[in-house]
């Protein structure tokens, strides 16, 4: 009579238990094996390549790159909007160049950036004195900056032929629209200036910087001397819009954003033409290279600056 114990192993497996055990293991076996073939010849599709590729799509849909590569002068003043008959800063008066920058844009060569300090002095012709390179906005705008430009870095083969003048509210909305920047701040800023309508509140670390904010950290300038160290924060700014611009989740947003700021930039770029330079620059190779004129030797607490002498002309770009 059989036990109780083999009656349930023969309803299970049959009269040859273990006959049944060795084939239910070849079938897992060939299950399994059939299952490593499949992953072999239909591997699961490699994530970052499916984001390189919808990348690329996206940029070839943005525009056509620029058949060569196009300088830009960048002009950003210290008013609040276009046309506002005072900076509401200080000293209290028309709006200045605040910041100047030469951008040089390709999809087959990193972005190249030159900084120039608005500080440096330039002597007008008929004039008994000379004044601040960001002063001539306000008496020949973009004409007689670019003309004094060319003039301190000795070149007249790469004069820019593209222009973009970026008031405050310009860079904050340029912010937003790309979605806030990260930052990682090596201090903690803070400062209040009532005369200025300014404030800043950021702590170390790493930040994620909206438009007002990233205005607060482009315009930080603790006394009138410090620009050496606002140009270096603006280069921390640059790296993290250029990062920004490069993500992408952010591609297909750039024509809105191209359309939004249309109204609050002076410039004589198209919007195909801005379309065509944002698809370059998200092609462009990294790192972006960021460079400065150089400055002399400050004499004292003077406030204009010389071009530091014996420079190889031209300056800018670098080969």
């Amino acid at each position: 009579m059989t036990s109780s114990k083999e009656t349930r192993l023969t309803r299970w497996f049959g009269r040859r238990p273990l006959r049944t055990v060795l084939r239910l293991g070849a079938i897992a076996l060939g299950v399994g094996a059939t299952g490593w073939l499949l992953s072999v010849l239909w591997p699961e599709p490699d994530r970052a390549a499916k984001e390189a590729s919808t990348k690329s799509e996206a940029m070839t849909n943005l525009a056509p790159f620029p058949s060569a590569p196009v300088m830009v002068l960048v002009v950003g003043i210290d008013a609040n909007q276009l046309g506002e008959s005072s900076n509401q800063a200080a000293p209290l008066g028309r709006a200045n160049a605040d910041a100047l920058l030469l951008l040089r844009v390709s999809a087959e060569e990193p972005l190249q950036v030159l900084q120039l300090p608005s500080e440096i002095a330039v002597q007008l012709p008929g004039s008994d004195s000379p004044t601040s390179l960001s002063s001539l906005w306000q008496s020949g705008g973009v004409a007689l900056l670019n003309d004094a430009i060319q003039d301190i870095l000795g070149s007249t083969q790469q004069v820019p032929q593209r222009y973009v003048v970026m008031p405050r509210s310009a860079l904050r909305s340029l912010v937003d629209g790309l979605g806030d920047v990260d930052l990682v701040l090596d201090q903690t800023y803070q400062h209040n200036d009532q005369s200025q309508g300014y404030s800043i509140n950021l702590q170390a670390g790493r930040q994620r910087l909206n438009g007002e904010k990233a205005e607060q950290f482009a315009r930080y300038r603790p006394t009138p001397l410090d620009n050496a160290n606002r140009r270096n924060r603006q280069q921390d700014l640059i790296l993290a819009l250029v990062d920004q611009v490069k993500d992408s989740s952010v591609i297909s947003t750039l024509p809105l954003l191209v359309s939004r700021l249309d109204d609050e930039l002076d410039t004589n770029l198209s919007r195909r033409e801005q379309l065509s330079l944002a698809a370059a620059l998200i092609a462009s190779p990294l790192p972006v290279r960021i460079t400065q004129v150089p400055l002399a030797k400050r004499v004292d607490n003077q406030i204009l600056r010389q071009v530091k002498p014996d420079q190889t002309l031209p300056l800018w770009p670098q080969d």
